[in-house]
């Protein structure tokens, strides 16, 4: 069976939004846990907010340094987890998901292939721990306080939901890669 599989960038402070804003220097080891990911993954979850705003970038990148990911998102199935949107077809490989998020995401996990990643979609994320359908979790946490005004990757209501650390270590900047795993 396939895992699903996501990576978020993550504040001190829990902020996940807009880390362009409040990331620094991306390290070797950062892109090298990266990399690992797109190689060990041939699928891609996206939300809906995620697919909009990426929909409109990664098609047009064909040269310098994100020209790989660009190649491989752009080739890459993806499908999309959205009660809003009407349609994906402005992004080649796209599939729009609407319905039941357990039934579509179990159906993927069974087929063939190798892991499913989740892009971004802090929301989805959300969403599929708590459906206890994502399996493995990977922060990138950053030694920032991104402070107020941006979305956190939990809300304060959350409910409770263990994880158990299956890795942890620091980058040369001092980001902590922590590797999760739902505690079931």
């Amino acid at each position: 069976m396939r895992k699903v599989v996501s990576g978020l960038f993550l504040s001190l402070d829990g902020v996940v939004e807009a880390p362009n804003e409040w990331q620094f220097e991306f390290d070797e080891e950062m892109g090298a846990t990266l990399a690992g990911t797109l190689e060990s993954a041939d699928t891609i979850l996206l939300g809906g907010k995620t697919f909009t705003e990426w929909a409109g970038y990664w098609p047009t990148v064909t040269s310098g340094e994100d020209a790989g990911f660009a190649k491989w998102i752009n080739e890459s199935p993806k499908y999309v987890i959205s009660s809003t949107l009407s349609g994906v077809d402005d992004w080649a490989n796209s599939t729009l998901i609407k319905g039941d998020l357990a039934t579509a995401v179990n159906e993927l996990k069974a087929g063939e292939g190798k892991d499913i990643t989740v892009a971004g979609s802090p929301t989805l994320v959300r969403s599929l721990l708590e459906l206890d359908l994502l399996d493995e979790l990977v922060l990138l946490i950053h030694p920032v306080v991104a402070g107020e005004g941006r979305k956190k990757l939990f809300a304060d209501d959350a409910a409770l939901k263990k994880l158990r650390l299956v890795s942890a270590r620091p980058t040369s900047s001092g980001v902590i890669i922590a590797t999760y795993h739902p505690a079931r």
